[in-house]
């Protein structure tokens, strides 16, 4: 669904109920500085919002129960230390393609382990950026919507924390949302959810470190489980080790990885994360192989956000096709052709990642005596179906 479409859908639903005598406005501004963090920092501005003591926000693409308000403001009402409450996602499009299946299985585990721990521990986690509800007191305490990172969810979440305020995240709360099932959409997504958390460690690691109103229990978390654990070695191991490395032993013999390392491990690990969604259990060979393919573009946008190069500050909108949005102003939408452009699909980094896999393979046929062939042969297919942008749908960009 394009943002006008989006626009034009909220626009119709406020007029509606404001026909129907509920207090509600329609607000857009002119202008993307400061991308989203702009865009709620604009809105943050408006008179009615002073005699307001909290603030839901939700992405264009959620769908919140009547209850969502029931549901969260009381927690709220009821300890007063208590900055956020957030909502899990579900996701409507779930099931599209074989790419939503897999995003699905990754969020899942997301929200099940890594927000629930965090909150339930430490009450502290990232904000996921929407289906949540801020106090404004503590929002404002805390310094506002912040474009320094485009991960302004998460800053708020940390400056917040830094400020002795407690994150309550409740599993239970589902919010209906959308998937991306554009690969180059995806790609965009991840890049800035992997780019960011690292620029924002390198600008907020100090702070951490040199804030009273935080345990040190809770600093140790926060930087070693949350940011450096998580956001940055996650992404670096999973392309070095099993993309690099472990492939390198078929042609240096002498060096060995121990199998508990190179297998035991890993499937341990990959079982657990798929419990958190049983029904995509049989996928979990190709969410192996899909998750390390796009190990690379997140090891990139770590390393660029890490040292603040290239695109860090990019935002693109992630597109979302509006597929689980039934609604007769999107059956409406008219449908034109594009030509699909053999470069909108090809990255060149895969492809030769593709190509050393598929050296490695082959060597470890002819000479080698191990059956890691098996993988790495697999491994290189899955690396030249997303360097050749042959997953998800391809949705081309339409000409002006």
């Amino acid at each position: 669904m394009t943002p006008l479409i989006q626009l034009e859908l909220v626009k119709k639903e406020c007029e509606r109920w404001s026909k129907e005598g509920v207090n509600i406005t329609f607000e857009i501004r002119d202008n993307r500085k400061g991308y989203k963090a702009g865009a709620l920092r604009e809105g943050m501005k408006h008179s009615y919002v002073k005699q307001c003591d909290y603030v839901a926000i939700f992405d264009a693409d959620f769908q919140p129960e009547p209850d969502f308000l029931f549901r969260t403001v009381p927690f709220l009402i009821h300890n007063p230390k208590l900055a956020l409450v957030q909502g899990r996602w579900e996701f409507v499009n779930a099931g599209q393609c074989m790419m939503t299946r897999l995003q699905e299985m990754s969020l899942s585990y997301h929200f099940m382990v890594e927000q629930q721990v965090g909150s339930s521990t430490f009450a502290f986690f990232g904000f996921n950026g929407t289906a949540g509800v801020w106090r404004i007191s503590a929002l404002n305490e805390s310094g506002g919507w912040n474009d320094q990172t485009t991960v302004e969810d998460m800053d708020l979440a940390v400056r917040a924390t830094l400020r002795g305020w407690k994150l309550l995240y409740l599993d239970d709360l589902k919010v209906k949302s959308e998937l991306p099932c554009s690969f180059n959409a995806l790609r965009s997504q991840q890049h800035r959810w992997t780019c960011g958390p690292a620029n924002l460690f390198r600008k907020m690691a100090g702070q951490i470190i040199r804030s009273e109103n935080v345990s040190l229990w809770k600093k140790m978390y926060m930087l070693y489980s949350f940011f450096f654990m998580r956001k940055l070695v996650a992404h670096v191991l999973s392309f070095c080790f099993y993309c690099v490395i472990l492939p390198a032993t078929v042609l240096f013999p002498e060096v060995t990885v121990p199998k508990w390392a190179a297998f035991y491990l890993p499937s341990l690990i990959t079982l657990l994360i798929a419990l958190g969604r049983l029904r995509s259990i049989h996928l979990l060979a190709f969410w192996v192989l899909f998750e390390n393919a796009m190990s690379l573009l997140r090891t990139k946008a770590l390393v660029m956000g890490l040292f603040e190069t290239g695109r860090v500050q990019e935002w693109v909108v992630t597109e979302k096709l509006g597929d689980g949005l039934k609604t007769k102003l999107i059956a409406q939408e008219p449908k034109e052709e594009h030509h699909v452009r053999f470069r909108d699909r090809v990255h060149l980094l895969e492809l030769l990642v593709g190509v050393y896999l598929l050296f490695c393979g082959c060597y470890d046929i002819i000479y080698g005596k191990r059956t890691l062939f098996l993988y790495l042969l697999l491994q290189s297919a899955g690396f030249f179906v997303v360097g050749f942008g042959f997953v998800g749908k391809y949705v081309a960009a339409a000409s002006s």
